[in-house]
């Protein structure tokens, strides 16, 4: 290979080792380029190449590492073969003229050899002496031509939005500046339209000012309405003393009309008619209150676009009528993200509507149980223990649900979701899910009576209390006879009930064997005294104890029903007497 050439596949492998423009890589890219390298110095090294000075092996092993350059490149491939094209046309065009040139130079020294062609090689000397002069030239223009493409291509900075073949394009070039002017207009024209955040400011300080003076306003005309009643009040009695000519002195008269004066008080009903007719030029009514909405819709539709949400979601919350206390808001916020680290948008819309509640007033259903959910999800739990105990949403089983839900999920946290689910449950009147909610929280004893003072919980709601929260304690509980009166379940439903589910079967048996721990007549007190359950119930029980390997509790059951007469009273008491006979019937 000529020196050109060479020095042209040098300077384009060192010169790319040490002026690489300074991008952003991966580890994985460094790792490769450092191997790249490596390779490199590795192969010169053993093929033994020049350091300086043309060398056609060193243009291999540069070409063979731009190929793996190549092969590794993703969205740049197209534009580095394009590159490498270029570069071997450059080098195939030296080596050919190269060849000419060394062809050139033999053909002289044949030439020279023979005295009788001296003359002929002196000519031909010149002209190729002519001719290499033209080659060394439009060499030096094809080196300094490779020089301004390869600064073009190396350049660092590209316009924002234009690919590398377009920013050479002058069409693609104006297309991109009409298109950037057409921004540039669009976003003149909607600065037009905002008010600065400083005007923005100041008017929502005069709000609150005007809010706050009308408070005390409405404060002092409450006191003058109570000392306008005690007024009418004496000028009654007094008329009253004067025209019926009373026998009771003035002095009496208006000592006792002092006493009671001080009784005398304005009802809300009073105030709240009282400040309608005070304000009654400044309420909005009819086309003032349309006109009110709108600007309410106008300013919250711009401080949403403006990105300020916790101001956004105060205004919706404050809207007249409810008009942005929906559904509809709520999915609006919830379609948005706010800056890093910063607060929901949707966690800001039901805070402010969280405090905007009146008092004596609640959300709607929907509202109240996405609120919940949405204060679960980020962990808000002392935002949902006030609405809860305050009263402010309207309580549903699917709140209660939520709650019971969450607590199941986050231990943490359970005890808390659970009273509040309790709370919900009983707001609804679901008995057997607020006896569970209690059970789950550990309160046996107080869910056990629960259900028993409830009047709308049956047998199958207990028992479904008892699948979902098994607790022999509980099971004992609701299976002893009250003062007076029969237990909430029968031991014989009970055991037949839970022994036919898997589940439930080791619960049977504990309670079978905590009455036969306590000796056999206790065990044969409980099945006498017994009456909702039959023989058949009984015998079935005995029955599934023998299935379950328990022959021993199978046989205890079995012995009592065996050598019973029938007639047998176990109770002393005659209203609570328990007869046999229904163990036969």
């Amino acid at each position: 290979m000529s020196e050109a050439a060479n020095n042209c596949s040098v300077s384009s492998g060192e010169k790319d080792r040490h002026s690489t423009p300074d991008i952003l890589m991966s580890d994985s890219d460094d790792m490769f380029f450092q191997s790249l390298y490596e390779f490199m110095e590795h192969e010169k090294q053993f093929l033994q190449c020049p350091a300086e000075g043309p060398d056609e092996l060193r243009y291999i092993i540069y070409r063979s590492a731009f190929n793996k350059v190549i092969s590794r490149a993703t969205a740049y491939k197209r534009l580095l073969l394009t590159i490498k094209t270029g570069y071997d046309d450059v080098i195939r065009e030296l080596q050919r003229r190269e060849d000419e040139v060394r062809t050139a130079q033999r053909t002289l020294a044949a030439l020279t050899s023979h005295p009788k062609s001296l003359m002929a090689c002196q000519r031909r000397a010149g002209q190729l002496s002519e001719r290499i002069s033209v080659l060394q030239r439009e060499t030096s223009d094809v080196q300094e031509e490779m020089k301004r493409q390869k600064s073009c291509r190396e350049q660092s900075t590209w316009i924002p939005g234009v690919t590398v073949s377009d920013s050479e394009d002058a069409d693609a070039l104006d297309q991109h500046l009409k298109h950037l002017e057409a921004q540039r207009d669009a976003l003149m024209d909607k600065k037009s339209h905002c008010v600065s955040l400083e005007i923005e400011a100041e008017l929502d300080r005069k709000l609150q000012d005007a809010e706050q003076h009308r408070d005390e306003l409405s404060a002092e005309n409450h006191q003058l309405n109570v000392l306008n009643e005690r007024l009418r009040f004496v000028s009654e009695r007094l008329c009253s003393w004067e025209d019926e000519k009373l026998q009771v002195p003035l002095e009496e008269l208006l000592s006792f009309t002092l006493e009671n004066i001080r009784q005398i008080s304005v009802t809300i009903d009073d105030i709240h008619s009282l400040d309608a007719e005070l304000f009654e030029d400044d309420e909005p009514t009819g086309v003032n209150q349309s006109d009110l909405l709108t600007h309410y819709l106008d300013r919250f539709t711009d401080l949403f676009e403006s990105a300020r949400y916790e101001d956004a979601a105060l205004i919706a919350a404050r809207c007249p009528q409810g008009v942005l206390r929906n559904l509809d808001t709520s999915d609006v916020f919830r379609g948005v993200k706010g800056p890093p680290g910063s607060v929901p948008p949707l966690l800001l819309f039901f805070q402010a509507l969280l405090m905007t509640v009146p008092v004596g007033g609640e959300l709607s259903a929907d509202l109240s149980l996405q609120l919940i959910s949405c204060f679960l999800q980020h962990g808000a739990t002392q935002l949902v223990s006030h609405a809860v105990t305050h009263n402010k949403l309207a309580f549903t089983e699917q709140l209660g649900d939520a709650l019971t839900e969450h607590a199941q999920k986050n231990s943490e946290v359970a005890d808390l979701c659970l009273a509040l689910a309790t709370v919900a449950y009983e707001a609804c009147r679901l008995d057997r899910k607020t006896a569970l909610s209690m059970c789950r929280r550990g309160l046996i004893h107080s869910a056990a009576e629960f259900m028993k003072h409830s009047r709308d919980l049956t047998a199958g709601d207990c028992i479904w209390v008892l699948r979902r929260s098994p607790s022999l304690t509980l099971l004992q509980l609701l299976t002893e006879p009250q003062q007076g009166s029969a237990a909430i379940l029968s031991v014989g439903v009970a055991c037949s009930t839970l022994l036919s589910e898997p589940q439930q079967q080791e619960l049977a048996l504990q309670l079978l064997d905590s009455f036969v721990s306590r000796g056999r007549g206790v065990f044969e007190e409980v099945i006498l005294e017994d009456s909702r359950s039959s023989v058949d119930i009984w015998t079935n029980v005995a029955s599934l104890c023998s299935d379950l390997n328990r022959a021993d509790l199978s046989q205890a059951v079995l012995s009592i029903l065996l050598v019973q007469s029938g007639t047998r009273v176990l109770s002393p008491d005659l209203e609570g007497a328990r007869l046999m006979e229904h163990v036969f019937l």
